[in-house]
């Protein structure tokens, strides 16, 4: 298994030359959700400048008139009239069109209502065939199922539809949602080449996210034992079988592949990291005006909510992502806000959470600017105030006075869309206005909002226990003024200190000179560069070659 490095070590092997149709299944193709979006929606121009209209996106029609997907321009003429076709398979209906994206890529919508009333006779059809186990499935696992085998039937549909030979199929499924298509596709057109990855395997974000020690026992961690405790049996069983009968199995950094290797037992032949598309970053001039825009209204509405008035020099920390709140080290970035409340910072410190939680409706004293606000830390209420733990953090904290003087914090708990009421600035057009980023991570396969942070000259703090934090140490200086990066170390018994150090760094940005901010933000965008798409696709035109030579090995063995 080849390591992740800031470029390939060498030229891969050249790209198979027999791609006819190399089609991307994930539940997050004009679905966003996570990190499985950015993944692939800037992979998505790379991709398509190589292989053209040969590349296909799919992913679920959960869409209506009344909820239509704001990433997705359907055009019914593309791929030959496609969508004219009839799938009589489990009466599967598909919208074609182009994801509005950069690149343009070609899209599938599956709408796949029809494949539940069979899923029990295709669970027993493979468990016969490759042993997977889905006795015990519950939750989400029946609708990840019925999406994936229905997007592998789509496949072998478009390939017949196009006049591509089997072979010359490539077919990709993400994540463990995906899997049960890959392996049905396995059965029906075996002489695809397939490939699986996973960008967090499903039994280690369960055993992290119910507080288990992932590290400091991870030696004796077995994953079937732990599927069986966790009632993680089916989820479990499918992505291991997944990644071992994929012709490439890949994992998105080195920190998932030995994940992979313990818990599913399989060992990625290829370690694909994420990379970031710079056509989102906007110019210098529309930057600026950002910055100014983003600042004004993210001080005003700390003003509003603080009953006080923040400089413009106030410095602005931020965390987001998914609100995983010991995952995504929400309870460091909150318990770190406390620890420099207690330090010698002198100047205002703002702290967001721009995180998702179960959000009801804008404070409407903030949306009106009418009235008070319902409380002096939050921007929408919730429908479970008492219960977010986020909430609770924040306001025990205010309560106990450890933050509240110089230091601030405000939760934002909506998706930054433009669209939330309050706020009302998209999140790649909000983040010109942070100062610093901390992304404190417990568990983080890869960790797209750092890379993202320092594409934008975000200076950033993140931890080993991120993918991203690894291959920065790796290949970069840990320095905020050499590389806009700082690493902080994680374990399982080190929080205290973690905090410490980052709040330590949090100090020395809060101290830089407007020379030094300039030099740490053009170190952000120096790093970023490394991480550009054109250098990490060359890990997944590896993957690529990788899976033909195997699939090639696997249909000569199977004749004899």
């Amino acid at each position: 298994m080849k390591k992740q490095t800031q470029k390939p070590e060498k030229k891969p092997a050249k790209k198979p030359e027999q791609i006819g149709l190399l089609t991307e299944t994930s539940w997050e193709v004009c679905n966003k959700i996570g990190g499985i979006y950015t993944v692939l929606s800037t992979k998505a121009k790379v991709l398509q400048l190589k292989y053209g209209d040969s590349l296909v996106f799919i992913g679920p029609d959960i869409w209506s008139d009344d909820n239509k997907s704001p990433f997705f321009k359907e055009s019914k003429s593309l791929l030959n009239n496609f969508a004219s076709r009839e799938i009589p398979e489990f009466d599967i209906k598909v919208r074609c069109g182009r994801w509005d994206i950069p690149g343009s890529p070609q899209v599938i919508l599956v709408k796949f209502d029809g494949v539940y009333p069979s899923l029990d006779t295709i669970f027993g059809e493979m468990w016969h065939q490759f042993g997977v186990d889905s006795l015990h499935e519950y939750g989400d696992y029946r609708e990840g199922c019925a999406f994936s085998v229905a997007s592998a039937i789509v496949t072998q549909h478009l390939a017949l539809h196009l006049g591509v030979a089997p072979k010359r199929v490539f077919a990709h499924f993400n994540e463990w949602t995906t899997g049960m298509g890959l392996l049905y596709l396995r059965s029906k057109m075996p002489e695809a080449a397939t490939l699986f990855t996973t960008h967090a395997t499903s039994i280690g974000r369960s055993i992290c996210g119910n507080g288990k020690p992932l590290y400091d026992y991870f030696d004796g961690y077995d994953g079937n034992q732990m599927a069986r405790e966790l009632n993680m049996e089916a989820k479990h069983s499918l992505e291991s079988t997944a990644a071992r009968q994929a012709d490439c199995f890949t994992a998105v950094s080195d920190l998932t592949a030995k994940e992979a290797e313990k818990l599913l037992e399989t060992a990625p032949q290829v370690v694909t990291p994420n990379g970031f598309e710079p056509g989102f970053v906007p110019g210098q001039k529309k930057y600026k005006a950002l910055r100014k825009e983003g600042r004004e209204k993210l001080l005003r509405i700390a003003s509003k909510l603080k009953g006080r008035n923040f400089s413009d020099d106030t410095l602005i920390i931020a965390t987001s992502g998914r609100n995983e709140y010991r995952n995504k080290g929400l309870d460091l970035f909150l318990d770190t806000m406390a620890k420099l409340e207690e330090s010698c910072v002198k100047k205002d410190i703002l702290g967001l959470v721009l995180t998702p939680a179960w959000v009801a409706d804008p404070d409407p004293a903030l949306k009106d600017c009418v009235g008070t606000p319902a409380n002096n830390y939050m921007t929408h209420s919730l429908h479970n105030e008492g219960q977010d733990s986020v909430a609770l953090r924040i306001r025990t904290l205010q309560a106990e006075g450890k933050i509240g003087n110089k230091v601030n914090v405000v939760f934002v708990p909506c998706y930054l869309d433009g669209k939330d009421g309050i706020v009302d600035i998209s999140y790649y057009d909000l983040l010109p206005a942070i100062d610093v980023t901390v992304f404190p991570s417990y568990y983080e396969p890869w960790g797209y909002t750092p890379l993202e942070s320092i594409a934008f000259g975000i200076p950033t703090i993140t931890t080993d226990k991120s993918g991203f934090g690894q291959w920065a140490v790796l290949n970069h200086r840990d320095s905020i003024l050499e590389a806009g990066v700082k690493v902080a170390s994680r374990t399982d018994s080190n929080y205290g200190a973690a905090a410490q150090e980052i709040s330590e760094t949090l100090c020395r940005v809060a101290g830089l000179t407007e020379k030094e901010r300039k030099e740490s933000a053009k170190a952000a965008y120096k790093t970023a560069e490394m991480a550009d798409w054109k250098y990490f696709i060359e890990f997944y035109y590896e993957a690529f070659a990788i899976a033909a030579k195997r699939r090639n090995i696997r249909l000569k063995a199977a004749k004899k």
